[in-house]
């Protein structure tokens, strides 16, 4: 499952369990209250849970888009440099995505 996918389906929990901690709170059910709210922090950290991941995987493309820029500069290879500089960026850009 990819962490798109991962993310969206904490956002659908979250909003469900919003819908029944509401419904709950509407006829007086503390328990499903109660529900509603342990439905939708699991939803929100789902969510935090796939962010973190692509926040790692963003940190290990810039890692290794920097290593091959520097390994292509040090060999004279422009090529290799402008692939490892791009990796690099969208690394940093998959971060900042997932803050």
């Amino acid at each position: 499952m990819s962490n798109e996918s991962k993310r969206a389906e904490g956002v659908a929990q979250e909003i469900g369990g919003k819908v029944k901690k509401a419904v709950g709170g509407l006829i007086g059910n503390e328990q499903m209250e109660a529900e509603g709210r342990a439905q939708e922090l699991g939803g929100e950290a789902k969510q935090e849970g796939a962010k973190a991941a692509a926040r790692v995987q963003g940190k290990v493309e810039e890692v290794t888009g920097a290593i091959k820029n520097r390994i292509g500069a040090a060999i004279d290879n422009e090529q290799m440099q402008v692939e490892g500089r791009a990796r690099e960026l969208a690394g940093e850009a998959r971060q900042k995505a997932n803050k």
